[in-house]
């Protein structure tokens, strides 16, 4: 089996061109013996550049004794024309000789001027697998290097007929691999692996969206207990779209307000999409009873506990007509609702009508009991698909010491290695050290490759705690948040910038593919802290950077890389 470079590749979906490469490197991978090294540009970019290993090339095979193939792989339909072979993109004809011409000659220079003239041998071979060369002739390319769909079934024994790997080892043989390897200059392409690893584990996580909905019994009322990146989101949506297709109103309640903000722009417009506290806004103010927001307190969770205790009274004894009935009702984070809220909520439901209760204990950052629905059937699901494997080992292993439940998680994420990352600030100066820390996250991040738009900054305290709170900025990085304050209508106001700053009260039920959270800071960690852990690990889709205190950091099980230099 050949060494295939870089080797994270196999995990990856991929469309198009990308998919037919990813079949070739299986092909490479099975037929090629151990000591044939094979390097791709799958997934992958350079840093200066978004082209292949060299220039055209799609592959470059490396015997045992050195010798160097460059493959170019040219898929879809080919013309034969009397200028030479050619493949058509965007009505611009690209002759396909002269590119792999163009790249063999540019390899050469760089050999040449790393090992001399003379001590190398660069191959060439051109793989058509969809088109049958008529008049080798007129391709322009030798035709014993040439495979096209006639003799695809050949490819790894062209190769190893053009290398053989018996012949004598050549002197430049042990440099050509740290050669390769630096041209290539290896670093994953963020920006394109967000959007795989969006598109990847939503599929993934679809399933429990598929099966839950053929379930059926009366009355309706179905709890689901589901971990952090287990489908919820997904499945609540897909209920919302079923019942919109049959001509019933649905209604998604959740606590958060941010997430109702988010569920709202991917759920049918139909639907009626509220935190809590806002229905109960809605519908208070629907009978003339208009709560005072601004004079509303605020507490270390961002929420304005005055108000919103006198909104619960003014909706639990509000009257409801049609108007505010439901065929379909869904509740979402029901780990933080209160039973009070069961009933309030059950008048909103028409006769017959279906309840979904969405939940994860393990985010029960309140610490409240559980909600008691006698009767109810109860679905379980403790699959994460959104976390990469290796943050979910941590989460198994960190938190679950201290919430047993955590320890049962299993991992159906097909991404790993993601690398957590630790930053330490001094506890003694917490406020400027900690911003100084997240800072420094936030460049790394940046230097990954990541966006702006892909980073989110989540205290771990709530935001009145949090030193960053009334921050406009952190160094050069302007930074999106919650203002603490309420429009007339009940809706928060947000500052304008780039990256997101949040509480992780406020960012349960989101995900974002870069995660840092940062002014983690605790003597000892408890189930609490344990919790809060899990919340912030748990919302990361690539990439979890943790931002922690000296004291802390000791019980985070991660080193600081400044720490591992200095020792």
């Amino acid at each position: 089996m050949a060494r295939i470079v870089p080797d994270d590749w196999k995990s990856l979906a991929a469309t198009g061109a990308a998919a037919r490469e990813r079949e070739t490197l299986a092909l490479l991978e099975q037929a090629l013996p151990d000591d044939y090294t094979v390097y791709h540009g799958v997934h992958w970019t350079r840093l200066n550049q978004n082209f292949s290993v060299f220039g055209e090339a799609d592959f470059v095979v490396v015997s045992p004794a050195g010798r160097v193939m460059i493959v170019e792989q040219k898929t879809g339909f080919l013309r034969e024309t009397p200028k030479g072979l050619v493949k058509v993109h965007l009505q611009t004809e690209r002759n396909v000789a002269i590119a792999l011409a163009h790249t063999v000659e540019g390899l050469h220079r760089r050999l040449t001027a790393a090992f001399g003239a003379g001590t190398y041998f660069v191959e060439e071979l051109l793989y058509c697998p969809d088109h049958v060369v008529k008049d080798a002739g007129i391709a322009g390319v030798n035709p014993a290097r040439i495979v096209d769909a006639t003799r695809k079934a050949r490819l790894a024994a062209v190769i190893r007929e053009a290398l053989p790997a018996d012949e004598p080892r050549l002197a430049c043989a042990p440099k050509i691999h740290h050669f390769l390897a630096d041209e290539l200059a290896l670093t994953p392409d963020t920006s394109a692996l967000v959007g795989q690893a969006g598109t990847l584990v939503t599929r993934l996580a679809g399933g429990l969206a598929t099966w839950a909905r053929r379930l059926e019994f009366t009355p309706f009322r179905l709890r689901v207990i589901g971990t952090a990146g287990s489908g919820k989101t997904q499945l609540a949506v897909q209920v919302m779209k079923d019942a919109v297709a049959r001509g019933q109103r649905p209604l998604y309640v959740c606590f958060n307000r941010p997430l109702a903000d988010h569920i709202s722009m991917v759920a049918p417009p139909e639907a009626k999409v509220a935190n809590y506290h806002q229905l109960c806004d809605w519908i208070a103010r629907d009978a003339g009873r208009e709560p005072d927001f601004e004079a509303a307190e605020v507490s270390a969770q961002g929420t304005s506990f005055i108000a919103f205790d006198e909104l619960e009274v003014i909706f639990a004894e509000t009257p409801i007509d049609a108007r505010w009935q439901f065929d379909v009702l869904i509740v979402d984070e029901g780990q933080d609702f209160q039973p009070p809220w069961v009933a309030a909520l059950e008048r909103l439901l028409l006769p017959g009508g279906a309840w979904w209760w969405l939940e994860d204990p393990l985010q029960n950052l309140y610490m409240r009991e559980p909600v008691d629905l006698p009767g109810w059937t109860t679905l379980k699901e403790t699959t994460n698909y959104r976390s990469p494997r290796d943050i979910l080992d941590y989460v198994r292993e960190v938190v679950g010491a201290k919430v047993p439940m955590a320890a049962t998680l299993s991992s159906g994420s097909p991404f790993d290695g993601s690398d957590i990352s630790l930053s330490v600030y001094d506890e003694a100066n917490a406020a400027e050290s900690s911003i100084d820390a997240t800072k420094r996250a936030i460049t790394q991040a940046l230097s990954l490759g990541f966006r702006k738009q892909d980073i989110v900054v989540l205290s771990f305290h709530g935001r009145q705690s949090s030193a960053m709170t009334g921050e406009d900025h952190l160094g050069p990085h302007k930074l999106r948040s919650f203002t603490g304050k309420y429009d007339l209508f009940g809706n928060p106001e947000y500052r304008e910038g780039d990256v997101l700053f949040e509480s992780i009260y406020r960012f349960k039920g989101q995900a974002a593919p870069c995660v840092i959270v940062t002014e983690i800071d605790f003597e000892t960690l408890d189930e609490r802290s344990a919790r809060k852990l899990f919340v912030g690990a748990t919302r990361a889709t690539m990439k979890l950077i943790l931002v922690a205190s000296q004291r802390a950091a000791r019980q985070l099980h991660l080193r600081d890389p400044k720490e591992a230099k200095e020792s």
